[in-house]
């Protein structure tokens, strides 16, 4: 298993069903194994500020946890 996949098992792990961010740079690796994923969903922003804000918002609105994946 690599690092990446043990990220988003992770996420998988506590629930995470939402991820906001935009691929790029470092964080790319961890984008094959959660398009991979049944569970966790991407949602593509414009910017990375605006994934940070997103995925504050969705947990405030939603209670479940907000992650923001970004360089």
């Amino acid at each position: 298993m690599t690092g990446a996949q043990s990220l988003i098992r992770s996420l998988e792990a506590v629930g995470a069903d939402t991820v906001f961010g935009i691929p790029g740079g470092a964080i790319l690796p961890a984008y094959d194994p959660l398009m991979d994923s049944a569970k966790v969903r991407h949602i593509l922003v414009r910017h990375e500020q605006g994934a940070g804000h997103a995925a504050t918002g969705y947990a405030q609105a939603t209670g479940r946890v907000g992650v923001c994946m970004a360089t």
